[in-house]
């Protein structure tokens, strides 16, 4: 309980001065916490008094030359606008029409239903598995039924629910060519594996599920090899039970590897890395439901679950349904072999009708283009990325990790020599106090537990001492050490040599590849570290050769295109060096006389404004002054109007539409 009731007298001994007249304290103070600015350099010590002597804003203001500090009547006068408007900012409206009696205001049971409808519309997720979690057991229900409403399918999950299927496990290799036979002359099959691992590289293979028609379903157990079962694994005997992998590779093969075959998936090209590191490659690849998903809505949930709930209003069997979760989870080989069925055919049955559903969608939008030109083709293209790797020269590693041993030692004993003692660098606690306690440097921002040192502030900090710049650097290179050095050793697969990054079409909003485990969009490319780490990528063999390929200037390509501006344009064409004519143009200098600060500056400014950068962010870069910034931008704008206008005609698009569209319909909504 985080309050405390006080009297009349409790107040004044608290606050200095009667009830009545704490906001006119708090006009004068503000209150940082909620943004209220008050009289700025003007703290309690000298407001209490000036209040229990006038008692009010406006007397204060009527007695001001009575004031003898001659700097307090300035900053009186200086901030009298925020004073009032502080003094409202802190007043509870008293007034306010509220259409309820005390009476009404008694807690009740929540409306799990409208609770549920609520919490899908605004994607509160962590809300709504909390319903289903300790709250009472029909909202579990209500959040299933709320995705059914928000969605634009009109049937109920109760439809659904008890919608008729027909699941079927192939067991025996005269069941399975026969199933094989049904799907040759079908135009597009739904396809999934169910597999041991995440790691599609390193997974083994529990099954195949196929489904060619909504409702309809066939899951294929295999046994992935005895050699791949641990000797002397918890594994039940009818998890031995399954078709040969050898024998149902062959039969499977001229189905998937059919290029006239459509191959629909959910992230289908962890399947296709599977089946691939299995001998059997696949063709075809028509639709991916969780990359259609992703260019629909770029800021939704893309897992099966989810869309089966937004889409289908359709509740699946989860992952954790079939193994359980935590230290209880079961192996999936573990599984009961009728559950596993079920649950696999029904990711098949679930994604053949999530396509139907999505390709209807991307078409009405006229955003299937994009599909199948660019992101369904890219899927092959970054499933063989990433089957491939990249070769990494560990002993070099190795090596460049007790040079940063050193390194750091270095600068550790530097760091302590700024401060005037030792301390454990690492240590965030320990660091605040030696920045601002004894050091005393400006305090930037506070955190719950003390002064806060992240990144942002010791930049902010850099100029104050030279302690700042060796944390930085130790930062830095402690950073690179620990994700890249001396991680990336740990991450090459020991049946290829090679580092196998995973390449993301559905995280990244604007439609960016994104890397992870490693991520390696991340290393530094302009520091001496990184250009030292980027060496230990080496060919695979030795008469092989790594290519590094780059475009110039790319994003200013795109503008001069997408905005027509024709000094851009001009420029480009004319083969000119682009950030000396904006130099050129901006500093009304002709463009022989431009020198390497102003072509610096330049280029700040050319891919800071096509980024929304304004006068503060760019002053900030140029370390000029808010003014000369802001009369660099207005400069620019008055040589590119192009660039302007395309800027102020695609904010004014998003407010009217609500989304922004690239040149080849891909949106991003806000």
């Amino acid at each position: 309980d985080d309050w405390e009731m006080l009297d009349e007298g409790a107040v004044l001994g608290k606050f200095g001065v009667r009830p009545e007249l704490v906001i006119q304290v708090l006009a004068i103070i503000g209150d940082k916490s909620d943004n209220v600015p008050g009289v700025r350099g003007i703290g309690e010590k000298t407001a209490i008094p000036l209040v229990r002597r006038y008692e009010t804003l406006e007397n204060i203001y009527a007695h001001l030359d009575d004031i003898p500090q001659k700097s307090l009547r300035q900053k009186l006068a200086d901030g009298r606008e925020d004073a009032y408007l502080s003094r409202k900012l802190v007043t509870i409206d008293t007034a306010a029409p509220v259409g309820v009696a005390v009476k009404d205001l008694v807690a009740r049971p929540p409306d799990t239903t409208e609770l549920g409808r609520l919490f899908s519309e605004l994607e509160f997720r962590a809300l709504a598995a909390r319903m289903g979690n300790g709250w009472p057991a029909s909202a579990a229900s209500a959040v299933a039924g709320a995705a059914a409403v928000a969605a634009e399918n009109t049937r109920t999950l109760a439809d659904i629910t008890t919608h008729p299927h027909h699941y079927v496990t192939v067991k025996t290799m005269k069941d399975l060519r026969a199933v094989v036979q049904k799907l040759r002359d079908r135009k597009v099959i739904a396809i999934d594996t169910e597999t041991t691992s995440t790691d599609a590289l390193r997974a083994e293979l529990v099954g195949i599920s196929i489904s060619c028609e909504a409702g309809r379903g066939w899951f294929i157990p295999v046994l992935d090899g005895p050699e791949r079962i641990s000797p002397g694994a918890a594994v039940p005997e009818y998890a031995r039970e399954g078709l040969d992998w050898k024998n149902v590779s062959k039969v499977l093969a001229p189905l998937l590897e059919d290029p006239v075959i459509g191959k629909v998936g959910q992230n289908i090209k962890y399947d296709m890395l599977v089946l691939a590191s299995h001998g059997l490659p696949m063709a075809g690849v028509s639709f991916d439901t969780m990359v259609a998903s992703y260019i629909l809505r770029p800021d939704g949930a893309h897992n099966m679950d989810a869309l089966a709930a937004e889409h289908l209003g359709y509740r699946t069997i989860t992952y954790d349904d079939l193994t359980g979760t935590g230290k209880s989870r079961t192996d999936i080989r573990a599984v009961d072999p009728e559950k596993l069925s079920e649950y696999a055919a029904e990711d098949a049955d679930v994604t053949y009708r999530l396509y139907g559903v999505l390709e209807a969608k991307l078409r009405s939008q006229e955003m299937l283009s994009i599909c199948e030109e660019i992101e369904f083709p890219l899927i092959g293209v970054l499933a063989a990325m990433e089957r491939n790797g990249i070769a990494l020269d560990t002993a070099y590693l190795a090596e460049l990790s007790t040079e940063l041993d050193s390194t750091l030692a270095g600068l550790t004993e530097t760091i302590h020599t700024h401060a005037g003692c030792d301390f454990n660098v690492n240590s965030t606690q320990q660091l605040s106090r030696i920045l601002f306690e004894s050091l005393g440097l400006p305090v930037k921002r506070k955190t719950k537990t003390g002064y806060s040192t992240d990144v942002g502030v010791l930049e902010a900090l850099r100029r104050h001492h030279p302690i700042v710049e060796a944390l930085l650097e130790y930062r830095q290179q402690q950073k690179l050490k620990s994700t890249y050095v001396d991680a990336l050793p740990t991450l090459v697969n020991p049946s290829t040599g090679r580092v196998h990054t995973s390449y993301n079409q559905t995280v990244a909003l604007t439609g960016r590849l994104s890397s992870s485990d490693p991520n390696l969009q991340n290393i530094p490319i302009r520091t001496e570290l990184g250009t030292k780490i980027r060496r230990a990528f080496v060919p695979g063999k030795a008469d092989d050769l790594i290519l590094s390929a780059d475009y110039s200037q790319i994003e200013l390509r795109i503008m001069a295109h997408v905005s027509g501006d024709r000094g851009l344009t001009e420029a480009f064409g004319g083969g000119e060096d682009i950030h000396t004519t904006t130099a050129s143009k901006v500093f009304g200098v002709r463009p022989g006389d431009v020198t390497r600060d102003m072509r610096r500056k330049a280029k700040e400014v050319n891919f800071g404004i096509m980024y929304g950068i304004g006068p503060f962010g760019l002053s900030t870069r140029l370390d000029i002054s808010q003014a000369e910034a802001k009369e660099i931008i207005s400069t620019y704008f008055d040589r590119f109007p192009g660039v302007k206008k395309y800027i102020s005609g695609t904010i004014e698009d998003a407010r009217k539409n609500g989304y922004v569209k690239t040149l080849l319909g891909r949106r991003r909504y806000f």
